[in-house]
């Protein structure tokens, strides 16, 4: 079954520049690593900041762009990971170990196979 891990970051989250940054990204490149280890077949990105994204809407026909994210939050969605795992256990497992969960949240969401 895949389930898809979603990373909220809160206020706090280290950023580019931050002194923490380098050991975040150190983070997860060993979660990386010990995913590959488990056999487990995944995929996941980073996303850039919530002020870089455009949403788009189309109401009775016209299309509406905005900048920044659709709502304001103190948490924001910086990336994902889509795992093929044996279970939902095996997925909230996974998402415990994701580095950024120590400043937000993950979110586990099975992907409905169409």
């Amino acid at each position: 079954m895949r389930y898809m891990l979603i990373i909220r970051n809160g206020e706090d989250h280290p950023r580019p520049g931050d002194d923490r940054w380098d050991q975040l990204m150190a983070d997860y490149g060993a979660f990386s690593e010990q995913l590959a280890g488990y056999g487990t077949p995944f995929s996941g990105d980073p996303l850039a900041p919530p002020d870089m994204a455009t949403t788009v809407r189309v109401k009775n026909g016209e299309v509406m762009t905005t900048d920044g994210p659709f709502a304001e939050t103190k948490e924001w969605f910086s990336g994902y990971y889509i795992l093929d795992v044996e279970s939902l256990d095996q997925a909230l497992q996974a998402a415990r170990m994701i580095p950024s969960v120590k400043w937000g949240s993950v979110e586990v969401r099975p992907v409905v196979a169409m």
